[in-house]
């Protein structure tokens, strides 16, 4: 049966903008009572707002998941607040695009550090409440680059292949207690102010391929795992073409070979850090304006042309051995 999530207490990290704004709406829609954390203060007294108009309390904590004290601090004022917390939604994110070797180390620091060992932090302050209380739902938001290693953002790739290990190996550690969740969420690409915000070294205006999703699908996947935990949730067809891609030789290099195409077309645009190291300036919201009002579905049939193909020359390379 679905968990009722009336009065629930849920906390959301990176909450501010894309997914992590929408999955709070959500989430008041369902009458939680919602714990909002991200780095822009502004953006997240809007949230509340937002959130309190739909009919549910929300709290703001201002913190910053690269920072173990104000993880630790946003765990202790939701139970503080609150008495417990029942469901943790590891959303916050950035990225660095460029090449590898022309992306200062520091950004790709900043994007493992928030990515992967921020997404660490939240479990390992939440994780001995919910085992205290026998009960809990982590839902960590991966995205396809779980499974499929993305050309010109390697730091970005090496943090989401980690989420997903660290996320599996925590179901299997998670066994004895049949009432604490792990869901792990592989959405395609959406269309959040990401691409816009996020840390761009390529000396190019970078748009999402389509097709590209609107974010409040993944907010109701996060909430229906909420409801109905699952080990793995996928969102939209390609993040399950990205899972089947993996193991098909040859994926990596045609995928760069797309990027490198794409890139070759963008115009010039200054290099620039983004939100990598601080709130962006630009205004917060959960559509990043990517998305086409008319339904495209030319970028798909491609890649599962484009799998099935590479997964025909494999069959019938390792036939012929």
């Amino acid at each position: 049966m679905a968990i009722d999530l009336h009065n629930s207490v849920v906390v959301i990290t990176g909450a501010s903008s894309g997914i992590g704004r929408a999955t709070a709406h959500e989430f008041a829609r369902h009458g939680a009572a919602l714990f909002l954390a991200a780095r822009d203060r502004q953006a997240l007294h809007d949230v509340a707002e937002e959130c309190h108009r739909l009919g549910a309390p929300a709290m703001i904590v201002v913190a910053d998941v690269t920072l173990s004290e104000d993880v630790t601090r946003l765990v202790n004022t939701a139970i503080d607040t609150a008495g417990h917390i029942d469901i943790w939604v590891n959303n916050a994110g950035i990225g660095a695009l460029g090449a590898f070797d022309e992306i200062p180390l520091d950004a790709h620091e900043q994007v493992i550090q928030t990515d992967l060992v921020g997404q660490l932090r939240g479990a390992h302050a939440v994780l001995p409440h919910f085992k205290r209380q026998r009960a809990g739902t982590l839902i960590n938001n991966i995205s396809l680059g779980g499974f499929t290693p993305q050309p010109y953002a390697a730091s970005y790739s090496a943090a989401k292949f980690g989420l997903r290990a660290f996320a599996e190996s925590l179901q299997g550690e998670l066994q004895r207690w049949p009432d604490i969740h792990v869901c792990n969420l592989y959405p395609a690409v959406m269309d959040t102010p990401g691409f816009r915000d996020g840390g761009n070294y390529t000396g190019r205006n970078i748009k999402p391929v389509p097709p590209v999703y609107d974010p409040r699908r993944t907010a109701r996947a996060i909430v229906g795992a909420a409801r109905r935990p699952r080990h793995s949730i996928y969102v939209g067809f390609p993040s399950v073409l990205a899972r089947l891609a993996h193991g098909v030789p040859g994926y990596s290099q045609l995928n760069a070979r797309l990027v490198n195409a794409s890139l070759s077309r963008a115009r010039p645009l200054p290099r620039y850090s983004g939100n990598l190291f601080s709130p962006p300036s630009a205004q917060r919201r959960i559509d990043g304006g990517f998305r086409s009002s008319r339904p495209r579905y030319g970028s798909a049939l491609m890649a599962t042309a484009a799998v099935a193909a590479l997964a025909g020359a494999w069959w019938w390379r390792e036939r012929r051995k």
